[in-house]
């Protein structure tokens, strides 16, 4: 190796004009430093700056004389050479600096959170509260997102696609938050909220969060071990690794993360059935444990075959397996009587597994040093998912002899989807300023379900086949788009148009259903932006985006958790669409205030219908006619002192929900407020202590006919460097005061129900982070062909 720098020294062409064509740095090995500054001076004056790249360096210019060069580099001690030019080749040797490595490693620090024009960044890795835990709980403390108990995510008020490392999850509801709790946020360098996406992005979804891993940096290997212990009513912990090698043309990188989680569950529900002659009053308390253990695994490599051309391969896995026994005790008073009439005990026990691969191939060329090039990305996803439940119901009178009708069923459920992609997108730079955008992709995604009801007798389980069904549901997507941005004067623009061809088809065999849909739909994207000076700046944006329903809405299998309950797909159900413009205002790049009116056409929601007669009570899925919202949203960091630093986020709005329901009409009007704040103080800067304190609150809401008590949380958490900087250790309590609790009300014609639910979310977090390696260069980040499809698949 040590000869190699030799020889590319010998590889530079010679020309007889040039002063010094040919410069090598290396450090005392002999390898070459890549990114080193390399400036020329004559009597202080710096007359040129050079940055080595591979090791090599050149001065084109005509100069001639006695010279001082100069050269610096992180990691190595400054080194200046005199010179006398012309001179046809130079050899700079730098010296490691380990002193210099520690210092840098312990007093760099990123902000907590970075706003920028198109999105706001969440660096979890700076953050106390959300490190140590898991990635859907670092997901909560992200400043304008809220996770909902039943796997929903929303970032300002928006539905969300939610990307890892520019590559969308294909999971969604409780399987997304499955997923996500498997991954140890130790893992997680940042997240970003996009909130108005451009036209680059699938139009899926109202705004984008993107999670990004983190990746070791440096030539040679590098390692960072992590590991976290969770105490709440029970305990739960998480391992993990991430690793980096990078050689030559050559890097190599992935991560590892296993997790075992059990948190306590408890929920009181009530249904008053009230119709002519007719009243009862249902309260169910349920009690169980929501366990589970994952493996979350990810390998990739990237190969140089030139300097303009870069292949990769990248493969993500994912395997888990949960279990929820609940305890349900249901209470029947009827006719408004002082004791109940009955008692029903349901035993229901859930079992699941779920495996996901992810396999991109990936292939980039540089057509010039003008910023044109090519990427093209090949994906394939396959998924699986089984379930089992079985639900045992026996009831009492309320003298305490036994009813006479037992409830045994006994329902198996397999899910298989498979994800088929490719894009190619195209980008080049004119004009120095302005850059264009466009790219073709196609989707294929076929699922396939199978559900069986049995009843359960002593005698052995009896298969119900009007009751058991087999779903099958395709969907094509082929989607062109193009965008230009630039500046002109004090004027920055960014326009697109994207069109996509959806073509969609699900068939029932029970129900002897074939729901198609074929449709061609634009999404424009409009962000202008006019600098009135360098401390003013006014913005606008417009975009249209779409909502389509995730593959488990569609799915019409009743899922049954007692005799009176279940739980149904709809596949007649329509994608929504979403319509926003927002203007807004920055002071210093740092305070923002925005005004946005918001639409929501054919919008779509989970509801509920509740059966007075016969007393049925049951979950489904459908369109509703219309959702508006109109507020703003403002952030203020604040920074009282050098160790201190506050980042506090507002929205307030006003928003109506109406639509046609049960053979009449809802119009809802709401008024709401979020509010966030976090504080991060550095206590010793030299002995690495740091502390953090995040708080925020959510008033009451509406979502179609339900209604949403407010939320809040307040977590804080203490960290200490050790180990020369290399590892840190984490204390952090979240939800100090358990306000992330949900109550949800439905006060509706004839439908009085609602439920309060805690999820275990009060819990102490001691984690550990250690690197191994040298000064931490990324991983090349790309983003794989198959875009919207990973947030639908259940």
């Amino acid at each position: 190796m040590k000869k190699l720098p030799l020889l590319l020294l010998l590889c530079f062409p010679l020309i007889t004009l040039a002063q010094l064509r040919k410069g090598l740095v290396t450090d005392k090995t002999g390898e070459p430093i890549d990114g080193a500054t390399i400036s020329l001076q004559r009597r202080d004056s710096t007359l040129a700056i050079q940055t080595s790249k591979n090791g090599l360096f050149s001065f084109p210019q005509l100069f001639k004389g006695g010279f001082t060069l100069k050269a610096n580099a992180v990691g190595y001690k400054n080194t200046v050479r005199a010179l006398d030019l012309p001179m046809d080749s130079v050899v700079i040797v730098m010296i490691s600096d380990d002193k210099t490595l520690e210092q840098v490693t312990v007093s760099a620090s990123k902000p907590l959170i970075v706003r920028k024009i198109d999105r706001v960044i969440f660096n979890v890795e700076n953050s106390i509260v959300a490190s140590g835990a898991t990635v859907w709980d670092a997901l909560g403390k992200a400043p304008g997102v809220q996770t909902r108990f039943d796997g929903g995510v929303t970032a300002n008020n928006k539905g969300v696609v939610i990307y890892m490392d520019d590559k969308p999850i294909r999971l969604s509801g409780e399987d997304l938050a499955a997923y996500l709790r498997s991954l140890p946020s130790d893992n997680i360098a940042k997240i970003e909220i996009i909130a108005n996406p451009t036209a680059r992005y699938d139009a899926q979804g109202g705004a984008v969060i993107n999670i990004i891993s983190k990746k070791p940096k440096g030539d040679g290997f590098n390692v960072v071990l992590s590991g976290g212990y969770t105490q709440s009513t029970y305990s739960s912990y998480n391992p993990s690794m991430v690793f980096n090698y990078r050689k030559d043309k050559l890097n190599v990188y992935g991560s590892y993360g296993y997790s075992r989680r059990k948190k306590d569950h408890k929920e009181s529900e009530y249904i008053i059935f009230d119709s002519p002659g007719n009243y009862a009053d249902w309260k169910n308390d349920k009690s169980g444990i929501r366990s589970g253990k994952a493996n979350s695994y990810k390998i990739g490599a990237d190969y140089n075959l030139t300097d303009k051309q870069v292949i990769g391969i990248l493969v993500n896995g994912y395997n888990g397996a949960n279990s929820r026994p609940n305890s349900t005790l249901t209470t029947i008073v009827n006719n408004h009587s002082a004791l109940p009439d009955s008692i029903l005990h349901t035993q229901n026990v859930s079992n699941g597994k779920a495996y996901q691969y992810s396999f991109n191939l990936n292939y980039k060329i540089k057509l010039d040093t003008n910023g044109r090039n090519i990427n093209v990305d090949l994906d394939y996803v396959p998924y699986q998912n089984k379930n089992s439940q079985q639900v045992d119901t026996y009831g009492t009178l309320g003298n305490g002899n036994l009813l006479p009708d037992n409830y045994h069923i006994f329902t198996p459920s397999d899910q298989n989807i498979d994800i088929y992609s490719g894009k190619l997108d195209y980008t080049d730079k004119f004009w120095k300023k302005w850059t264009f955008e466009s790219g073709l992709k196609y989707s294929s995604i076929r699922t396939r379900n199978s559900f069986d009801f049995y009843n359960n007798p002593a005698t052995g389980p009896e298969l119900v086949s009007n009751r058991s069904d087999r779903f099958e549901y395709a969907e094509n997507i082929s989607a062109i788009y193009a965008s230009i941005s630039g500046d002109a004067g004090k004027w920055s623009f960014e326009g697109g148009l994207r069109g996509e061809y959806t073509r969609t088809n699900g068939k029932s065999l029970v129900l002897n259903t074939n729901n198609q849909n074929n449709y061609f739909k634009l999404f424009p994207t409009l962000f202008v932006a006019y600098k009135m000076n360098k401390d003013n700046e006014i913005n606008l944006v417009y975009n249209s985006r779409i909502n389509r329903p995730e593959y488990w809405r569609l799915n019409p299998f009743k899922s049954y958790t007692s005799p009176y309950t279940y739980l149904e797909g709809n596949p007649a159900l329509q994608p929504a669409f979403i319509y926003n413009g927002e203007l807004g205002y920055t002071y210093k790049q740092q305070y923002n205030i925005s005004f946005y009116l918001r639409r929501t056409v054919d919008y779509f929601s989970n509801i509920s219908v509740q059966d007075n007669n016969s007393k049925l009570f049951y979950d489904t899925q459908r369109n509703l006619d219309l959702s508006q919202e109109m507020g703003f949203s403002a952030s203020f960091p604040i920074k009282p002192a050098s160790w201190w630093e506050i980042n506090n986020y507002a929205q307030g709005s006003y928003r109506q929900e109406r639509s046609g329901y049960l053979q009449a009409r809802y119009d809802y009007h709401v008024w709401g407020v979020y509010l966030s704040t976090n504080h991060a103080f550095t206590l010793n800067k030299t002995q690495g202590l740091k502390a953090e304190i995040s708080a925020w609150y959510s008033s009451p809401t509406i979502q179609g006919i339900y209604k949403l008590a407010q939320l809040y949380d307040v977590s804080a958490g203490v960290s200490k460097s050790l180990f020369k900087g290399k590892g840190t250790l984490r204390l952090a309590v979240n939800d100090m005061f358990y306000g992330n609790a949900y109550r949800i009300d439905v006060d509706y014609e004839n439908q009085h129900n609602g439920f309060y639910e805690k999820n275990d979310t009060r819990s102490a977090t001691l984690s550990f982070s250690y690197r191994l390696g040298g000064n931490p260069t990324a991983a090349r980040k790309r983003t794989s062909a198959s875009e919207e499809e990973k947030k639908r698949t259940q």
